[in-house]
């Protein structure tokens, strides 16, 4: 699930401020409005800038908006519950908001009005996300593709520099895959990559993210040495027994790690984890191996 909090992670004009109800509805200029609900193309930040106007205006506390897979989150998590259901012509959203005092007639009305002010800057930017989506995600196994691995991978190394911290990339290969497309044709191998993307998903933490980058050739980035990448990749070995799609066709992964070194470009990075990849194959498959240094 993709939690969109945005009072954490967007910029500070728009948190919550426990003071900021003015309590004054005509001060209230609905162009300024609409001009800041169009204001962004990311729908966090359109949700958050509803959520400020809302509050300076309304003894709102808090809103929750639950849309498919993504929460969006503004404010304080407790208060009088009111529930609403905005509907457009195509699409209807369920928000749930936090009163201080209940509303009265007026504050009711204006509360609809401003409503009906989010449906179209909010669609705008959720269709502009999804076609984000699309250009930085697999369509088969909904991980991250090559394009996003490589912007991925260059922001861990900067951050990791910057930081003095470290990064570690983990090349999985399956085994024998293209022996399986041969016999049993392209609908298996699709179905094997969906679990098995479905199954790295599962073993890595929060803060690691994956990706598959072509064919049957997935990585993943990462954060700390190469003793934590080691955890994940013996998990991802250890767990694969129980994935039926795997079992079915009696399919196994090689595993290699790099751990990056000062200054190190992404795709030496690639290099020295792919390469630890065959040596794992050349070990008996089904298992990892570690670059130690620049050179295996």
């Amino acid at each position: 699930m993709d939690f969109a909090l945005a009072t954490e992670f967007y910029p500070d004009d728009y948190w919550y401020r426990s003071d900021a109800y003015l309590n004054r509805e005509s001060d209230l200029d609905l162009v300024q409005v609409i001009q800041q609900l169009h204001g962004s193309l990311d729908p966090r930040t359109v949700f958050a800038c509803f959520g400020k106007v809302l509050g300076q205006h309304l003894p709102i506390k808090g809103l929750q908006l639950t849309l498919d897979k993504q929460k969006f989150v503004w404010g304080r998590h407790y208060g009088i519950e009111l529930k609403h259901t905005i509907n457009d012509n195509n699409d209807s959203f369920a928000i749930t908001y936090q009163l201080s005092v209940p509303l009265n007639s007026a504050q009711k009305k204006l509360l609809q009005r401003l409503e009906n002010m989010l449906i179209q800057p909010f669609n705008n930017a959720l269709k502009y996300q999804a076609m984000s989506n699309q250009a930085m995600f697999d369509a088969l196994t909904n991980l991250g593709n090559r394009y996003y691995y490589r912007q991925a991978l260059d922001i861990a190394l900067a951050r990791a520099n910057r930081k003095q911290g470290q990064v570690s990339l983990v090349v999985l290969d399956l085994d024998k895959f293209k022996q399986l497309n041969d016999v049993h044709g392209h609908k298996a191998g699709d179905y094997v990559l969906v679990g098995f993307a479905a199954l790295i998903s599962e073993a890595i933490r929060n803060t690691d993210q994956a990706f598959r980058i072509g064919g049957d050739e997935f990585v993943i980035i990462t954060q700390g040495n190469a003793d934590a990448a080691a955890i994940i990749c013996q998990r991802i070995i250890d767990m694969m027994p129980k994935h039926s799609e795997l079992t079915e066709y009696n399919i196994q992964c090689s595993l290699g790690i790099a751990q990056s070194l000062p200054q190190q470009q992404a795709e030496n990075l690639y290099e020295r984890a792919d390469k630890a990849m065959y040596a794992a194959k050349a070990a008996g498959r089904n298992c990892f191996r570690v670059c130690e240094n620049s050179i295996i």
